[in-house]
């Protein structure tokens, strides 16, 4: 039996790992559970899998959610409620399905104790990828990708020498606006951006996707995660979200790992990881999906992503600086202060105001953070 702390357990990573959950309850047991403000799923979550504490980071729905749940578990609040669940709850796995830089410090508490990572949150590694993965080494802690994209590199990877690895091949299904031209992007909507054809996933996510900086974020991450350099990742728009990333050897043959856009899969072969779990979710027809397509990126229409290929080059500061901007850039549309298209302008205006830190320990990065958090919300 092991035993879980859920960062971001309303979201849908979260809700999705407590569906894995209810797969194997003589497997998986919720220890920990921790939210933003949704405190009506929570309090659901906590009446089906009796955690022993749950984190509100707002503090006012905190103090309602005690109110509520009585002494059926202990309640914590704010960012110091996140790490002090990190650090002295009893459990065996963290997932880190938290969306945001928020949820660096707790995980970083957990690498600390040496726990499995099972990591759906992609700016831990993107801000403080060197941090985190020295910190991983030092501790023996296990970083288990749970990104669909990254969960397939992983497994076509197991068995394999990193010196046979020609290239990392990430897969990306274009988003809504696949078959729209650069000019087009202007105007849409902020209900055209979330209406993404193929994944159901959390607002900020989903306009990443439509955006490409999602994919951004994941070759960072791909970068720090499998120790390979820009040059070695490449990324090609794949529409049907059916083969979720591939691996090309040296001898020229490719693995892929397939499968239906369903985050219930990597999620539970991070848990289970390195057994294979049997489940009775939905198969994989191949007859029916027909055909698989495969394009190059449009690097001046995603120019978010050129941006985070860029600023991976440049290191340092570089992708905590992109990361910060883009978040308050994304909230800045979902509330109608922007337009779509002045996204990767804003993040472009924080690359050439703020400067860049090589090597920064984790005081740099949290300041530089603040720093551009503050810049970017002053623009517009």
């Amino acid at each position: 039996m092991k035993n879980i702390l859920i960062l971001g357990s309303t979201g849908s990573i979260g809700i999705n790992t407590l569906n894995v959950v209810r797969q194997f309850p003589d497997k998986f047991k919720v220890e920990a559970l921790t939210v933003n403000t949704r405190i009506d799923v929570l309090e659901s979550q906590i009446n089906e899998f009796n955690p022993l504490l749950v984190v509100v980071k707002d503090k006012n729905a905190a103090a309602e959610l005690r109110k509520r749940v009585g002494d059926k578990c202990k309640v914590l609040s704010g960012d110091d409620g996140l790490c002090e669940a990190a650090s002295q709850c009893e459990y065996d796995i963290l997932v880190g399905a938290m969306v945001g830089f928020a949820g660096l410090a707790p995980t970083i508490e957990a690498i600390k104790r040496g726990k499995r990572i099972a990591l759906a949150n992609k700016e831990t590694l993107v801000v403080a990828g060197e941090l985190v993965t020295s910190l991983c080494r030092q501790h023996n802690a296990e970083l288990i990708p749970v990104d669909s994209e990254h969960s397939a590199i992983f497994q076509c990877l197991i068995g394999e020498e990193k010196n046979g690895v020609e290239k990392l091949i990430l897969t990306a299904s274009g988003g809504p606006f696949l078959n729209k031209e650069k000019s087009e992007l202007i105007n849409v909507t902020i209900d055209e951006a979330l209406n993404h054809p193929n994944w159901n996933m959390g607002n900020k996510i989903t306009i990443d996707s439509a955006s490409m900086m999602n994919k951004g974020l994941e070759v960072i991450e791909a970068h720090w995660l499998f120790g390979l350099p820009k040059d070695k990742i490449d990324v090609v728009i794949h529409p049907q979200s059916i083969v979720h990333s591939m691996v090309q050897f040296v001898d020229g043959s490719i693995k892929a790992q397939m499968g239906l856009p369903d985050m219930k899969l990597p999620i539970q072969y991070a848990l289970g990881y390195p057994e294979r779990l049997g489940n009775n979710f939905e198969r994989t027809n191949l007859p029916k999906i027909n055909s698989l397509t495969f394009l190059d990126p449009d690097f001046e229409k995603y120019e978010c992503l050129k941006i985070a290929f860029d600023a991976m080059e440049t290191g340092g500061t570089s992708p905590c600086i992109m990361n910060a901007a883009n978040e308050i850039a994304v909230d800045k549309f979902l509330n109608k202060k922007i337009k779509f298209s002045q996204i990767p302008e804003l993040i472009h205006k924080a690359l050439s105001k703020m400067g860049n830190h090589k090597s920064p320990d984790l005081d740099v990065i949290y300041e530089c953070d603040k720093e551009t958090r503050n810049f970017v919300t002053q623009l517009f």
